[in-house]
């Protein structure tokens, strides 16, 4: 966590990560994916809807900090998460997933005056802010980069259709929960009612499933299958303390199966089952204290 220290790994565990991690690093190098070693990853969530008007401003804001990476030394990872609580309000948003609201709702119970409303962006699991408050959220990612964290490398399996290989590790004596989103690049909507009626909304970064695949205390390492991935341009990892806790390291990987046409598969194991969109029309409504940022 922020602000304590742990205690070293022995030297032999040390030099056993070191290898692991760097023969997925090894691997990752001249493929689709690569990871990017000379800057610091933070992820960076924007909970959205196309059903609220304040958000568009917001999606902008996320578009030129991903397109931009304006902070020297850092990398931005982004996801856009469509909530499912204004969807009975004139427009439902064809993006929106209870899971996502579902994972708003936890970071409201764990950060300090917290709350669920749109647009809201969470920077590494630890801050939250308006969604539209560009120089705000640089600030919180550069201190969030500077924060003691952990590493996460991945890579897709060569000739294993929707599989990767993921090595994590973060600091020792934190359980935390290794997980993987799904993610479409672009879209762009043309919203025929509620708030935003008549306008042409574009998404970058939308987050179409989120789920845990793995946990550990300190690490984790090994093969994740990735059905229901069709149409995900990327998949992003990261290391998650608790439900709703700080993100422990992150990275993106380019799902080049998909780049290539060729299409996925829609089997694998319990753990790398990973969630599908909510079904439509399953609640209408504004959910709780529905308000804006």
């Amino acid at each position: 966590m922020s602000g304590t220290q742990t205690r070293p790994a022995p030297r032999a565990g040390r030099l056993a990560w070191k290898g692991l991690v760097a023969a997925v690093a090894a691997s990752l190098a001249g493929t689709v994916g690569a990871a990017d070693t000379t800057r610091v990853p933070v992820l960076v969530e924007l909970f959205t809807s196309e059903g609220c008007s304040s958000c568009p401003p917001a999606d902008a804001a996320l578009s030129r900090l991903l397109r931009d990476q304006p902070i020297a030394g850092v990398r931005i990872i982004a996801l856009s998460e469509h909530v499912d609580y204004w969807d009975g309000l004139g427009w439902r948003d064809p993006f929106s997933s209870r899971a996502f609201t579902r994972r708003q709702e936890a970071y409201a119970r764990r950060l300090p005056s917290g709350g669920v409303y749109t647009p809201q962006l969470v920077i590494g699991g630890a801050v939250h802010l308006v969604g539209s408050k560009e120089e705000g959220a640089r600030a919180a990612i550069e201190t969030a980069a500077r924060e003691p964290g952990g590493e996460v490398s991945a890579r897709v399996v060569p000739g294993a259709g929707t599989e990767l290989e993921v090595a994590a590790r973060w600091p020792a004596g934190i359980q935390a929960q290794v997980l993987v989103a799904l993610v479409q690049d672009r879209a762009v909507s043309l919203v025929e009612r509620g708030e935003n009626a008549g306008r042409r909304l574009e998404h970058v970064a939308i987050a179409r499933a989120v789920s845990a695949v793995g946990s550990g205390s300190g690490s984790f390492s090994g093969r994740v299958k990735l059905p229901g991935a069709q149409g995900a341009d990327r998949a992003v990892i990261f290391v998650q303390e608790g439900d709703g806790g700080r993100i422990h390291g992150v990275a993106s990987v380019e799902l080049g199966d998909r780049k290539q046409g060729r299409r996925h598969g829609s089997g694998g194991s319990r753990r790398g089952n990973l969630l599908a969109d909510a079904a439509r029309g399953r609640r209408g409504g504004p959910h709780g204290g529905l308000r804006r940022g």
